[in-house]
């Protein structure tokens, strides 16, 4: 073997290792950007019940009303 091989057999054993290093690391001990949304609802949520008609309904939806970001006139209290 030529040492251009060797050395590019070195070159792709390590970053093989570092490719399973990187995803070894990030399940076992995930940031915490990845575990919860931006508003803070972890990801995996079940869906709640809807108490009005007693459909699932997705808690980010829920957090989205609540601070107001859903769009214009998503939720009106003028009704």
């Amino acid at each position: 073997m030529s040492g251009a091989r060797i050395q590019m057999m070195f070159l792709a054993l390590v970053g093989f290792a570092a490719t399973v290093g990187s995803f070894v690391y990030l399940i076992a001990k995930p940031p915490a950007y990845l575990r919860a949304t931006r508003e803070g609802v972890p990801f995996f949520t079940p869906p709640v019940v809807n108490p009005v008609d007693g459909k699932p309904l997705s808690v980010n939806t829920l957090v989205r009303i609540y601070k107001g970001s859903a769009g214009h006139g998503a939720v009106s209290g003028a009704d």
